[in-house]
């Protein structure tokens, strides 16, 4: 055997953390988020733990949400992501709190309605995409305008408060535990669960794989995408009722944090940025580690604009190193 045959026939074999976190791209964000946590609770002398894990479960909780549509869109394919999340928050925070209107009988509905809007906002984003041929960065930025000049118009600045059940709901706890966190994460379950065992989940990672494969596989390309985008924009749109019933109102301005945050919680999580490899777990990791790591500058003392810089740099840095993870 020659001497490239026998360096062709050689095992090669990477270090095992190596492997591991290749199996499992969504164990550094988890790492991350106790690592974060751990230095928190040692910043402030080992006192309030428990109410730190708590309150990150409770804030995490809607940046789950909204992360785990933008998880849905990035993952059919390069150059795919909702800009218009902040805006359909916007809205359907003030639509949910008009049809609620504090009486406690409107509960549903209006959470219906906030939920109804979010999926009108993904059909228009992606008739922008399919039928005007828009780049979708584009598309959803532009929706994002429009939308956020109805919610002016429908909301007219003011805050309507929810119902007493809508905020004693958001302020439940069960078994020490955040309602809202616990609903998250029956809705992460659901997302898991299409993404394995549906057709409309296996078709997202296959377009996000290669789009072309996919049409002459028969994958119903368009119609993938669509549901990628109103389940993104219907998700935000839930997520905008619950902000407003746990802040105890709507705002034009409660989802302006969401806008890059879900994009890196998304990265940060373990998703590939080219598409077709989403990671659920990660979307939990990457939340929680962006709420201690902004908890963490707190606790030493940071300025805001201090914290403003070095979260931006870290959210930067990560998302640089993660894009450039070899795909599989």
């Amino acid at each position: 055997m020659s001497a490239a045959d026998e360096h062709i026939a050689a095992p090669t074999t990477a270090p095992r953390w190596k492997r591991l976190a290749g199996n499992r791209p969504w164990l550094g964000s988890c790492v991350a988020a106790v690592l974060a946590w751990a230095a928190t609770v040692w910043s402030g002398h080992g006192q309030g733990s428990g109410d730190l894990l708590t309150a990150a479960l409770a804030f995490s909780a809607f940046t789950v949400l909204v992360s785990l549509g933008q998880m849905l869109v990035i993952s059919v394919g390069p150059g795919n992501a909702d800009l218009s999340i902040p805006s359909t928050i916007a809205l359907s925070g003030a639509a949910a709190m008009i049809v609620m209107d504090g009486s406690n009988a409107m509960l549903v509905p209006g959470l219906l309605a906030a939920t109804g809007v979010g999926v009108g906002v993904g059909l228009f984003n992606f008739g922008l995409i399919r039928l005007l041929r828009i780049p979708p960065i584009i598309a959803t930025l532009a929706a994002s305008l429009i939308v956020m000049s109805v919610a002016i118009n429908v909301g007219r600045g003011l805050k309507v408060k929810p119902p007493a059940l809508f905020s004693d709901l958001m302020a439940q706890r069960v078994l020490g535990i955040p309602l809202v966190a616990i609903g998250a994460l029956v809705v992460t379950v659901l997302v898991a669960l299409m993404l394995e065992r549906t057709v409309l989940g296996r078709s997202i990672a296959a377009v996000g794989q290669n789009r072309r494969a996919a049409q002459l596989a028969g994958l119903k390309v368009e119609r993938t995408r669509l549901m990628a985008y109103v389940i993104c924009a219907g998700l935000a749109g839930l997520t905008g009722a619950l902000i407003a019933g746990f802040s105890g109102g709507n705002s034009l301005d409660q989802g302006q944090e969401y806008l890059l945050m879900t994009i890196a919680v998304v990265v940060i999580g373990g998703t590939a940025v080219a598409g077709g490899r989403p990671s659920v777990p990660g979307i939990w990791g990457a939340a929680m580690f962006m709420f201690l790591l902004v908890a963490l500058l707190n606790a030493v003392g940071a300025g805001p604009g201090l914290r403003m810089l070095l979260t931006g740099v870290i959210i930067i840095a990560v998302i640089v190193v993660a894009s450039a993870r070899p795909a599989r």
